[in-house]
């Protein structure tokens, strides 16, 4: 057995795709490798700036010597099929086994195929891999036509025995491989040869050159928090720049520089979001204060100064950038706290479109502020500071610094919010109305972003909804399930009690109507808003234009002003249902299997979710428990008994039994345990205590078991039988009083 090493050497490799160029290179060659019959023990890719590295371990020295048996056709089928069949198998005729069989004599052909050094099958599958290396862009350069993510120098390609290494040969566009490479462009850059991958990283190292991306990692972090504790500071942590900053240098040298007084009272968020951006740096914090004074940076070489020079170049780099940063700041900050506040950006966003089905920013933002006034007293907080906030959480779109960093969004909100005078709560949702965005994001706990939060995402839902643009399959252009995934969340995580398909109608209706009127706050209107004179409009009052039962208004009343046949209600019920589904998936990968919400979901009051997942909880903990698994088992048969009983006879047996015409010391003591139960599950239901009610439903178990163990249902007794009957349909009734437990698996 051998060992391979491939080294792929170039100009510089982008340090967002170097991860999957790894994956890529080690998938690529292994499954070539093995398709070809080469099999192997493991297999490990690396990457630097400059090169893709390979490494396969336990490499057989040839392929196994094969032989395939391939059935063809009759002995007597026509002469151009078996001609067809020779040429395929590659065979005469003389090579051919005629045999019997149970459908006569059938024609069998015996295919070896002679096993291939590693060498050669290496050589090819190393030659396809660079020609369609799947480099999300790539180059070409020359006159050769062989395409690179940057200028491809040289190949490196070695299989290594304990007798020494041989060279797998191989020629791409004229460069031939070798077992050469070179380290780092300055402090190494000449050329050496090596003879395996323990020499070769022997070598890379003496070279100046840390092939593990992660090894790189690592000395950057530990060097960069060791040397600003020595400071006194602390490094603001960042998995994502750290990973890209490791891809950007061979051999790092972190350097520690400081920023510009000038500069220290800007915000934090900026500063960070500046220097990460546009050079690359780590932010630098001053626990004591909180405020970021100094950044790091990480070179790629040593210098005989210890960076010095380095570090003076950068600073008068950032001090440049930062200038930019202050200078969008100051005149942001001119804005908000002039008289008109930050009503002049509002103003600017009715020239930014939002979607072309859906208006613009500043419709947006009138649409957010009528939702977040209605939905505030349903979440405790001010209707007045709910439309406040709403009306400006979008406002800083419009400022220069989020034009330039659009990720700041919100967060300046925030900031500018503040400094025109708003209160700290108004401010807050500024920030806060955008969360969650992602399953891992903190959710807005604060009454007034909740509000502002929820408005957002429920008008973003029904506004795609109205246009009929759902996500499909895998799209999801315009991050709809994320936007579910907020609201459940957001009504979850907080506690609320809201009736959800309420809300949706009230988004639908006034998409729908704004999408003929181009108004959508004009529902006790007696003609359409387009339709008005400037004076007739001027007359409605603010208050009248938020009329807080206008979206409780029929649809034959919006279809007769619109001209539009509108029929939210079955809009709502199917965005109800796709919020359904987001819950499935958050809930399953909280242990909550699918058809236990299905069995909730089926229940009354479902667009409750905080109601609908106590309800489903307390279902799954109770099912997880033996009385609770065989109490389902007992649903099931007595639900089985009575479906082909009232299946047979047109009879519902609903009315619950008479205690008088119990047979048996089992019947009166079932009869005895639902009385017990009802009296529980009835206020327990009432109080939505789910435990409590599945408690006691399935404490029927053994009285349920000794029930089915001693009578006999369908008796010769006719009023015996229909009063067990209706005993097994009141069992029925009370477990449905909880959940359907008919969509239960199992």
């Amino acid at each position: 057995m051998a060992d391979l090493l491939i080294e792929l050497f170039s100009e510089e490799i982008p340090a967002r795709m170097q991860k999957r160029a790894c994956e890529d290179l080690k998938k690529l060659v292994t499954n070539g490798m093995v398709e070809a019959g080469l099999t192997y023990a493991s297999a490990a890719a690396f990457a630097t700036p400059r090169r893709l590295c390979l490494t396969v371990e336990g490499v057989l020295d040839a392929s196994p010597r094969t032989v395939e048996e391939r059935k063809g056709p009759k002995a007597d089928a026509p002469e151009k099929a078996i001609e067809g069949f020779l040429r395929g198998a590659g065979l005469t005729r003389d090579d051919l086994e005629e045999r019997d069989t149970p459908k006569g004599k059938i024609l069998f052909a015996k295919i070896t195929r002679e096993g291939r050094p590693a060498a050669d099958i290496i050589g090819e599958v190393l030659e396809q891999t660079i020609r369609t290396f799947p480099w999300p862009k790539s180059m070409r350069w020359g006159s050769g036509s062989l395409k690179w993510v940057r200028p491809l120098h040289s190949i490196l390609c070695i299989l290594s025995r304990e007798d020494g290494a041989e060279v797998v040969p191989l020629d791409v566009d004229g460069i031939v491989s070798g077992n050469t490479t070179r380290g780092h462009r300055f402090l190494a850059p000449d050329a050496f040869t090596v003879s395996s991958f323990d020499d070769y990283t022997a070598k890379l190292s003496r070279a100046f050159v840390v092939l593990d991306a992660a090894a790189r990692a690592d000395t950057i972090w530990n060097d960069a928090t060791n040397v600003a504790f020595a400071s006194g500071m602390e490094v603001v942590e960042d998995a994502g720049l750290l990973a890209e900053v490791a891809g950007l240098v061979e051999y790092p040298v972190v350097l520690m520089g400081r920023i510009g007084d000038d500069f220290l009272d800007l915000p934090p968020e900026v500063l960070q979001t500046s220097m990460k951006e546009h050079q690359k740096f780590f932010s630098v914090r001053n626990p004591k204060t909180g405020r970021i004074e100094k950044f790091i940076t990480v070179a790629n070489r040593t210098t005989a100064d210890n960076g010095a020079t380095i570090l003076a170049g950068n600073e008068k780099v950032l001090s440049a950038r930062l200038a930019d940063a202050k200078f969008f700041w100051d005149n942001d900050l001119r804005v908000a706290q002039s008289s008109e506040g930050m009503a002049a950006w509002v103003e600017n966003l009715k020239n930014v479109t939002f979607h072309n089905k859906l208006g613009t920013q500043a419709e947006l933002i009138e649409r957010m502020a009528v939702l977040a006034r209605e939905l505030a007293p349903m979440v405790g907080a001010n209707a007045d500071a709910a439309e406040q906030a709403a009306r400006i959480a979008k406002a800083d779109l419009s400022s220069e610094m989020v034009y330039e960093f659009p990720e700041l969004q919100g967060l300046m909100g925030r900031y500018y919010a503040a400094a025109a005078g708003h209160s700290e709560e108004v401010a807050q949702a500024a920030e806060e109305h955008y969360a969650p965005l992602g399953p891992s994001d903190d959710v807005p706990t604060a009454p007034v972003s909740i509000a502002v939060a929820l408005a957002e995402k429920i008008d973003k839902l029904t506004g795609f909804w109205a246009i009929d643009e759902k996500p499909t399959g895998s799209k999801d252009p315009f991050a709809l399930r994320r936007a579910g995934l907020g609201v459940i969340r957001l009504v979850l995580q907080n506690g609320l009690s809201l009736p959800l398909s309420d809300w949706l109608y009230f988004g639908l209706s006034s998409h729908l109507v704004w999408l003929k009127s181009k108004n959508p706050f004009d529902m006790s209107a007696d003609k359409p808003w387009i339709e008005m004179t400037v004076e007739e409009r001027e007359e409605r009052s603010e208050k009248d234009l938020r009329a807080a039962d206008w979206y409780s208004a029929q649809a034959a009343k919006l279809s007769n002003w619109t001209g539009l046949d509108l029929t939210p209600d079955r809009n709502s019920i199917d965005l109800l249902a796709f919020l359904h589904d987001r819950l499935k998936v958050y809930l399953k990968d909280q242990g909550i299997r699918h058809d236990i919400i299905d069995a909730c979901i089926a229940m009354e009051g479902n667009d409750d979710l905080t109601l609908l997942v106590k309800r489903a909880r307390a279902l799954s903990d109770t099912l997880k428990t033996d009385d609770g698994e065989n109490l389902l088992q007992a649903f099931k048969r007595a639900n089985n008994i009575l479906s082909q009983a009232e299946a047979g006879s047109n009879i519902e047996y609903s009315h619950g039994g008479d205690i008088k015409y119990a047979e048996t010391e089992e019947e009166r003591a079932l009869f005895k345990a639902l009385d017990q139960a009802d009296s529980v599950i009835a206020p327990a239901m009432v109080a939505q205590d789910f435990s409590t009610a599945m408690s006691a439903l399935a404490s029927l178990r053994p009285t349920l078991d000794a029930f089915f163990d001693a009578v006999q249902i369908n008796t010769d007794n006719d009023v015996v039988r229909r009063n067990r009957l209706n005993l097994l349909g009141r069992i029925r009734t009370l477990c449905a009083s909880i959940a359907d437990l008919t969509r239960i698996d199992g």
